[in-house]
């Protein structure tokens, strides 16, 4: 089965806008374009049902069901139970929050392990809890590619490890770790384990039950929808957490890592993500299956295209002696999230010529400092990060790489 393309960039506003033509857009990394299922899910709302909800008044109660609805089919996508499912404005303040939830469950002394190639969002929170008694351990990435090493990680664990941070893949390495692994092995040494998907979700929401992690977290404005924060947590696990709601909170899982009121419209428009989902599974394929079985055929298909287009550049991009690539050079075990280093050239002077040819993309270190300060690469002015995702064309990579031999 082939991605549709033409189908795909048909869902996107954004490819019909005569403002953006011409343009090619590499830094979906740091927010995908909207699909118009959620743009028109968010208009609605604001539209019909802008009212405080769950109120027994037509305006109301449509407003909560599709809260509601939006709660249950995420969880449905993702494969947990709905209980489990949180949102909140943004990975970065959730992760704070779970960081003040989670610290009355141990003793001062007590170990975390926290990778180094984070985005600091994954790890700013935690790293603070150094100033409240516990002691933070790092897992840093080797120097020449920024990867992660299993053995490293063993050699870490102590009795008083109770947990381990790490990225589902780095926001600037691309390389994807075995999630799956790492919280065994976590278990096994009887720790949580807290994976940031946030530069994964985006190439296919992952089937949490089946990586085994405790708590997972990406970002909805990356994955065509709102700018929300979604999270995971083992409904085992929130019972545990100090509430950080209001006291009559207490026991409501919904608003206990939430501590001001969520934001409904945003909220009531998630599902139109799982809209485009299910249109893209609709266009491709007739057997009717659940959203989890749904969720795992459009990664294949979404991966392939994915992949094809990533193996163009990185082949190209092999073929250069006067850059610097982070992470793997193959296709296989990581994203389309690239991130090079000019030799002969200022970073600044290719990345002016790239914009000269119509290619939006990033430069700088994305909150990404540690991974590159591991890598021994200044933080300023950064790195190159090119950035693409499945409605991405062929054309659009052959216009990238021919403005990458003219800008080096």
């Amino acid at each position: 089965m082939k991605l549709d393309l033409q189908f795909v960039r048909s869902q996107f506003p954004a490819f019909a806008e005569p403002s953006l033509e011409g343009w090619a857009f590499f830094e979906n990394a740091g927010g995908s374009y909207p699909c118009s299922q959620f743009i028109h899910r968010l208009n609605d709302f604001y539209m019909k049902n802008k009212v405080q909800p769950y109120y027994p008044y037509p305006a109301s109660i449509r407003a909560g069901e599709m809260m509601d609805t939006s709660y249950r089919r995420m969880a449905e996508y993702l494969n947990v139970e709905e209980s489990e499912i949180h949102f909140g404005p943004s990975t970065t303040q959730n992760v704070y929050v779970l960081a003040n939830a989670m610290r009355p469950m141990w003793k001062d002394g007590d170990e975390i392990i926290v990778s180094c190639q984070d985005h600091e969002a994954n790890a700013g929170a935690w790293r603070r809890l150094a100033d409240r008694g516990l002691k933070i351990v790092e897992w840093h990435v080797d120097r020449e590619r920024g990867l992660l090493g299993l053995d490293d990680l063993d050699g870490l664990f102590s009795d008083r490890t109770r947990m381990v941070v790490f990225p589902h893949c780095s926001n600037v390495i691309g390389h994807v770790n075995p999630v799956k692994e790492i919280s065994q092995r976590a278990h096994a040494n009887g720790a949580l384990c807290v994976v940031d998907g946030v530069a994964y979700a985006p190439h296919g929401f992952p089937d949490l039950k089946a990586l085994g992690a405790d708590i997972y977290f990406f970002s909805l404005y990356k994955t065509y929808g709102p700018h929300l924060g979604l999270m995971y947590v083992k409904k085992e696990l929130i019972v545990k957490m100090e509430n950080q709601s209001h006291f009559f909170k207490e026991g409501i899982t919904r608003s206990m890592l939430t501590p001001a009121g969520p934001d409904h419209a945003q909220i009531g428009s998630v599902s139109g993500i799982l809209d485009y989902f299910d249109s893209v599974y609709e266009h491709h394929f007739d057997k009717q299956t659940v959203p989890s079985q749904r969720n795992s055929a459009l990664n294949r298909l979404f991966r392939e295209h994915e992949k094809a287009l990533l193996e163009r550049l990185l082949e190209f991009l092999r073929s250069r002696d006067d850059i610097q690539l982070l992470g793997p050079p193959k296709a296989d075990g990581r994203v389309p999230t690239i991130s090079i280093l000019p030799l002969n050239k200022s970073l600044e002077e290719v990345y002016a010529s790239l914009t000269q040819h119509k290619l939006m993309m990033g430069m700088g270190n994305f909150y990404a400092v540690r991974p590159l300060k591991d890598m021994a690469i200044p933080a300023e002015p950064g790195v190159l990060r090119m950035s693409f995702l499945h409605y991405t064309s062929t054309e659009e990579i052959d216009q990238l790489i021919a403005g990458l031999k003219v800008a080096l």
